[in-house]
């Protein structure tokens, strides 16, 4: 009697020892899977505080642009708290203007706006205002009105009016999105079918809402045709009529009080700086 309850113990330890040693391998990797997925985020997080030996050496690893967007925004955060400290690395930032990637160059444009007594930061912008990427040129445009430069003011008005996206090869047009969709900085717009049968994808320049598409699907299309044109995110067209209050001329009443219509698609907020704007305007000229 006690042999057989003995069996049957042993019949029901068993089996789970052996399931615990066989999903051990699996649990292992699990975890090591948890952990590298949380090291990965911690090490591309910009929340993340760098002492000032990271910022020096993020800064020059051209190799992850993600690095040096972080160290970039560190500095950001220490001219935004006027830490002289943060002018040690004034010399690389001007030089990461002329990096060959836009993200950096975007985040670089961004930051110089934070200290309005750089030469040096100013010059940068003013060739950054070129830059072939709008997103670079609109953060351009946007940092000089904090060093009291209206040079971007052309750009800062091209916020307030759809942007046109031409095609950059020639071909027949396969895809495309379609009016009121809205895009992100890097979203598919449309594949373009190349005589050699390739697929060519054409992406967004720019986060907006598509406002008008002129060639449809199916069409065949040469380099450079414009194909359509975006309206700009709230967010950016707020922050181009808050920097026209300070540098626009009476002759952009027109385009900015386009924003002030009745229209259920503008938020009150863009009506309510539009109107601001155009009162700002108004004050200089008396």
């Amino acid at each position: 009697m006690s042999d057989n309850v003995q069996n049957r113990k042993i019949g029901v330890v068993e089996p789970q020892v052996n399931r615990f040693r066989a999903s051990g391998p699996i649990l292992f990797l699990a975890i090591l899977f948890v952990v590298g997925a949380f090291l990965t985020w911690y090490f591309t997080w910009f929340g993340r505080q760098l002492n000032h030996t990271d910022i020096a050496t993020y800064l020059a690893d051209s190799k992850h642009p993600r690095k040096v967007q972080h160290a970039l925004l560190q500095i950001q955060e220490r001219l935004e708290r006027q830490d002289p400290s943060a002018r040690q690395w004034h010399p690389q930032v001007v030089a990461l203007a002329s990096s060959g990637e836009t993200e950096v160059r975007l985040t670089v444009a961004w930051l110089m706006g934070f200290d309005n007594k750089s030469s040096e930061f100013q010059e940068s912008l003013l060739k950054l205002l070129r830059d072939p990427e709008p997103v670079v040129r609109r953060n351009a445009a946007l940092a000089l009105v904090r060093h009291n430069d209206a040079q971007g003011r052309q750009e800062l008005l091209s916020i307030l009016t759809p942007y046109v996206v031409s095609l950059s090869s020639e071909g027949v047009l396969t895809s495309s999105v379609k009016p009121g969709d809205t895009v992100a900085r890097g979203s598919l717009l449309a594949r373009i079918r190349e005589a050699n049968d390739e697929l060519v994808a054409l992406r967004s320049p720019l986060r907006g809402t598509v406002d008008s598409v002129a060639i449809e699907a199916g069409a065949r299309v040469s380099s450079g045709q414009p194909l359509l044109s975006l309206k700009s995110d709230e967010e950016s067209v707020w922050e181009a009529l808050r920097g026209l209050a300070l540098i626009g001329e009476p002759e952009d009443a027109a385009v900015i009080e386009r924003y002030l219509e009745q229209s259920t698609s503008i938020p009150d907020r863009t009506k309510e700086q539009a109107a601001l704007t155009v009162k700002a305007i108004e004050s200089r000229k008396k």
